[in-house]
Order: C-alpha cells, then structure tokens, then sequence
C-alpha cells in the first residue's frame, strides 16, 4: 500500500508540472469559448446584413435561447475531451516504458498492475479537472452571450426552463458515464502495443473506426460503450437533448438506449482493467 501512494504522488506530481497534461485540462474549454464568440460574431453578422437588407431579423428561439449553445459546448468540448484523453491514457504507460522510466518505478515503488492503476487514477483525476474547467467555460460564455429562457414560439411556452434544465442534466450524465470506459481502452492499448506512438495511433484508429461503423451496427450498436458518448458521428442522448431544447418536437426518446447508457459501460470498463493488468503481467518490458 506504501509502494502504492508514493507511485501516486510521483505520478501526480509529474502530471502536475506536464505541459501535455495542462494543454489537454484547458483546451477543450478554449475551444468552446472560441467556438460560442464566433457563432454569435455570426449571428450578428446575419442581423446586421437583414437589417441593410431590409429583411427579416434573425431572432428565433434557437438563435437567442442559450439552452442549445450550452448543449452544443457541452457536446464538443466532450468531443474534444474523450479523443484527447484517450490518445493521453494510451501514451502514458507506453511512453514511460520507451524512456525505461518504468523500470525505476516498479523496482522503487510498485509492481506492474499497481503502476497500471496509478496511471489510470490520475488519468481520471485528469478528466474531472478538465471537465470541470468545460463545465464552468460553457456555462459562463453561453450566459454572457445569450440569455437562458424557456423556449417559446407564438406566445406558446413549449418548454419551461426547469424542464430543460432536468433534460441538460440528464443528457450531460449519460455522456459521461462511458468517458471511463474510454479511459481504460486506451490504458488497455498503452500496455497491449510496443511504443508509443503505435499506442496512441492505434487508440485514436480503433476510436474513430467504432465511431464510423457503430452507424451500420443497428441495435448491436447499443451494446458498445462508445455508442453512448458525443462522437464525431453523434448517436448520444446529448446530441437528442440539443434538438430537444431548440424546439424540435419529433424528437423521440428511446427509454431502452437509456437503460443500456447507464449499464452497458461499467462492465466495459472492468473488462479493460482487468485485461489491462493481465496483460502488462505477462508482457516483457
């Protein structure tokens, strides 16, 4: 157990004083806010050009409700966040043992598994910071630039913001269940591949490939943890709450997909550590 919390704080404290680690905590909150500065720089040029053109003001709910702008924060920085936190968790161990750094840890501190656990702790640890950091980014720039309201459309209040708000809340907690899943995927390829740089290609490939497929997999789809998460190709129950909250009334709630969102990835998840510390045991280093 000693061997185990002086290989944390080692861990930690080189997390700490990493330039990569503090790039990936603060950049998909950047990017968010960059993002929300330019739609809205648009949309003013959308109302300024109505307006010399004598044509119909672009003020729909949609376009003034911030309720969409923060989903679709939340749903890119998200994005962001997983692919680059995967390529991180797949580099971590693998880097360490092409620099033979790890061979220092294990004699000094621990063995193989509890150096796999180390990493994939503050490789968490990580994550909450960052999430953290989008968190408060979205909703602070989608508040100075938009105002929050219930959407309403002819004088008809469609949905209160009490109602969006449970909705929001729901759609960003189903998102991130199957963040540590994708978490230990990319410790499992970091400890599975023999140097870096195959590790966080491969992590990325295998990603981005189960993104582009889940599409043509139908209901088998459902039984994959990424399926659940905001993606390039979007089947997220975030990405429903984003058309929800605009309006959008065919939207349909599959109560099924929510029942999988939150069962399916946990299992996923120990499957990836335990394959983890199987492997890492039996490989040379």
């Amino acid at each position: 157990m000693n061997g185990l919390k002086a290989a944390f704080r080692a861990e930690l404290f080189v997390m700490l004083y990493s330039n990569a680690a503090r790039l990936l905590a603060v950049l998909p909150a950047i990017a968010i806010v960059i993002r929300a500065i330019v739609v809205k720089l648009g949309e003013n040029t959308q109302q300024a050009r109505a307006s010399l053109t004598g044509g119909s003001s672009f003020d729909s709910a949609a376009s003034v409700n911030a309720w969409g702008h923060l989903v679709d924060s939340f749903s890119i920085g998200l994005t962001l966040l997983s692919l680059s936190l995967v390529a991180y968790s797949a580099w971590s161990f693998a880097n360490d043992r092409d620099n033979g750094t790890l061979r220092h840890v294990i004699i000094r501190c621990t063995n193989r598994q509890g150096v796999v656990l180390v990493k994939l702790a503050n490789i968490f640890l990580l994550a909450l910071c960052a999430l953290v950091l989008l968190a408060v980014s979205a909703g602070v720039i989608t508040s100075i630039l938009w105002d929050f309201g219930p959407i309403v459309e002819d004088g008809y209040e469609l949905i209160s913001s009490a109602e969006i708000r449970a909705e929001v809340a729901l759609g960003l907690g189903l998102a991130l269940i199957p963040l540590p899943a994708a978490l230990a995927f990319g410790v499992l390829v970091s400890v599975s591949t023999q140097s870096s740089t195959q590790a966080v290609t491969t992590a990325l490939g295998i990603t981005l490939a189960v993104d582009i497929f889940k599409a043509v997999l139908g209901d088998y789809a459902y039984y994959i943890y990424a399926s659940f998460q905001p993606s390039l190709i979007d089947q997220s129950y975030l990405g429903d709450v984003s058309r929800l909250v605009r309006g959008y009334s065919d939207v349909m709630i599959d109560s099924r997909m929510i029942t999988l969102n939150e069962w399916v990835p946990f299992p996923q998840m120990i499957i990836f550590i335990v394959l983890a510390l199987t492997i890492v045991r039996l490989r040379k280093l």
